[in-house]
């Protein structure tokens, strides 16, 4: 059992978690791409629309599973504890890198795209490298002053985008767009097009199960997992459908086509170049907020897996404030090497890739623990039982299957990973 002692994470450090872990590079980065296949604006805000919902049922999902077994380490305790110790270490092995690591890089690679229009003389990598070490480095310096900065810049986020959502709305050059469907549109649906695109929205969405990694540090966690969950999958949602909304309102589509800066190349058409140089530079800060959220969590997930291998408890030793400094250290080597070996749109795909696998067996965990054990004390169970759970494998494996077809190799690649962790086990499961 966890003591109280070490239950620091409040209900509105919890939402805090999820909403920064949530919004960040994937919301200002993936329209362009999805732009590049669906040209309509209703199928587009459908994308954002489903991958709300899919986010919102798996997180309604793992609530159950949080409040049945709550002790941090995520989908590394959870499927070890209901499947197998092999499967759960391939989940937290692949969730403490590419499901954290990785998107702390691409933030912090999104945030130096950013900041390029005020300093086109800095390296892109550098600046990721410098942002990746400054985050690392305060939150395994203290614990208050990660969370102190986690609740802040998770505020000035949320005030960044209302503020630019509502002057979105009050441009008077809006763009000629409507929301109702038209017969095609809704073929769209259903196309392979838009299936992959959905993997871009996904890891948009992905953070959504952050508060179940720090369990163990939070206030009341029967309570407050859920709430947690549910009120920042929910704002996120929202904001998501507004944000790209008024992107599509305020520039035309073939200008947003295909590229990475969208909230830059939207702030030109709102406030002109002057004014854009300013909010892409506060853009940027934002995306702070989203790689402090992932090294926060990730280091917890390698920290739970060293506690149950004797051959690696070294990752999970703390320092006097409670700090898992040799985790950190761990996380912050794999954020290096994405930096300097990988593309940008590369991480991305695998990420979406990954954590639509991992997060899908998770759910198909809470059908089997249902059925295997009954009788277990669950304070929270899942709203809509079975269709919730199920809804959002089906859709998973919907958006998978045509992934596979359309991007065999990046598909393969993220398939390998899962394989490969998963053979990592048996090497150390004698120290067990």
């Amino acid at each position: 059992m966890v003591s109280e002692e070490n239950r620091h994470l409040s209900l509105f450090a919890a939402v805090s978690l999820v909403i920064s872990s949530m919004v960040g590079t994937g919301v200002f980065t993936s329209l362009g791409y999805q732009l590049v296949d669906i040209q309509s604006v209703f199928a587009i805000l459908m994308l954002w629309l489903i991958g709300g919902v899919i986010s919102l049922f798996g997180a309604l999902s793992y609530c159950e599973l949080a409040s049945a077994l709550p002790k941090s380490g995520g989908e590394y305790y959870l499927l070890s504890r209901i499947l197998h110790p092999s499967i759960g270490l391939s989940a937290g092995l692949v969730s403490a890198t590419v499901g954290f690591s990785a998107p702390a890089v691409l933030a912090a690679i999104a945030l130096a795209n950013y900041l390029n229009p005020i300093m086109p003389f800095m390296n892109i990598k550098i600046i990721a490298i410098f942002v990746i070490l400054s985050m690392n480095l305060m939150h395994a310096y203290s614990l208050d002053t990660g969370k102190s900065f986690q609740v802040w810049s998770t505020f000035l986020k949320l005030f960044i985008i209302f503020s630019f959502v509502s002057i979105g709305f009050l441009y008077e050059d809006k763009q000629s767009i409507s929301f109702i469907p038209k017969y095609e549109d809704f073929e769209i649906l259903f196309s392979p097009e838009f299936a992959v695109n959905l993997v871009w929205v996904s890891y948009a969405y992905a953070g959504w199960n952050s508060s179940i990694y720090v369990v163990g540090e939070i206030i009341q966690p029967n309570k407050n997992i859920f709430r947690s969950i549910l009120i920042g999958t929910l704002i996120v949602t929202a904001l998501y459908v507004l944000l790209n909304y008024v992107f599509l309102l305020i520039s035309p589509i073939d200008v947003l086509m295909g590229k990475i800066e969208i909230g830059y190349i939207s702030s030109i058409n709102l406030f002109g170049f002057k004014t854009a140089k300013i909010v892409s530079i506060f853009i940027g800060l934002l995306l702070l907020s989203t790689v402090s959220s992932y090294v926060y969590i990730g280091p917890r997930i390698i920290q739970a897996i060293g506690k149950d291998y004797e051959k690696i408890n070294f990752l999970s030793k703390v320092n006097k404030k409670g700090v898992p400094l040799n985790a950190f250290s761990l996380q912050l080597f794999i954020s290096l090497i994405f930096i300097i070996s990988s593309t940008f749109e590369e991480v991305m795909l695998y990420t979406g890739i990954i954590l639509i696998i991992t997060t899908s067996i998770t759910v198909c965990s809470l059908i089997y623990l249902r059925i295997k054990e009954p009788n277990l004390k669950r304070a929270y169970k899942v709203w809509g039982y079975p269709f919730t759970p199920i809804t959002f494998v089906i859709l998973n494996t919907w958006i998978l299957y045509y992934t596979i077809r359309l991007q065999p190799f990046e598909s393969l690649i993220g398939v390998c990973l899962i394989v490969i962790s998963l053979g990592l086990y048996f090497s150390i499961k004698t120290e067990t």
